[in-house]
């Protein structure tokens, strides 16, 4: 039996996908696993469909309203495995995307696994793309500061790494390029070039594939500094 693993999740009304993520995702987990959902106060049926799964290893959390951010934080609190893995609420897993990941982390000394995701439309109809053919995912702090190519529902990383990253500042952006970054900064990030989730993209999505334009980009590189500076001081 391999090590135990954190599955983090932030919902909100995400019925239209939630079922088909949490079956691929419990495909991929043992019984000492874990899935933490916290959802922020969803109108929609997210937190019934989430309780019909009546499967112990899945915890449902009332989430801070608090926006984005501070719901996967919240998520990532509540977890109690030395690996965690981040999930949105509407991807697909593949079916050994758990183990590969495990295997690599092992492999690589790694403190933080990357992988790639075929992007998706909402039928789950490939759109000819992965994620690090659009943003040719990589390490290395000042490329992740100027394009980030961390991505949350694409990443694992140890507890070590979490305790760096929490709390989670709400004037950033992304969580996920904090995590990552931090990451990089304390520990050792690895980049698998293989797609591991259906990556869907509808037009519900929380996180864009479309650029912000230069003011906003620049108010967020500025305000990503300032904290990762004084985070990491």
């Amino acid at each position: 039996m391999r090590e135990a693993v954190s599955v983090a999740m932030a919902t909100y009304n995400g019925e239209k996908y939630i079922k088909e993520q949490l079956d691929s995702i419990l495909v991929n987990l043992q019984p000492q696993d874990e899935v933490i959902i916290s959802d922020d106060g969803s109108l929609d049926n997210t937190k019934s469909l989430i309780e019909s799964y009546h499967d112990q290893r899945i915890h449902l959390i009332e989430g801070p309203h608090l926006g984005v951010k501070q719901n996967v934080g919240n998520a990532l609190n509540h977890t109690s495995h030395e690996i965690i893995f981040l999930a949105d609420q509407d991807d697909i897993w593949m079916k050994d995307k758990v183990d590969i990941v495990l295997k690599t982390m092992k492999k690589e000394e790694a403190t933080c696994v990357v992988h790639d995701a075929l992007i998706v439309d909402q039928n789950c109809h490939s759109l000819g793309k992965t994620f690090f053919d659009f943003k040719n995912g990589g390490v290395g702090i000042r490329k992740n500061i100027i394009r980030n190519t961390y991505i949350g529902c694409c990443m694992a990383f140890k507890r070590d790494v979490l305790k760096k990253a929490l709390p989670i500042p709400n004037s950033i952006e992304m969580h996920d390029q904090w995590i990552g970054l931090l990451n990089e900064k304390y520990g050792h990030s690895f980049f698998l070039k293989e797609p591991l989730i259906m990556y869907r993209r509808h037009g519900d999505n929380a996180s864009k594939m479309t650029h912000y334009g230069i003011p906003k980009m620049l108010r967020n590189r500025i305000v990503f500094v300032w904290n990762f500076f004084w985070r990491t001081r």
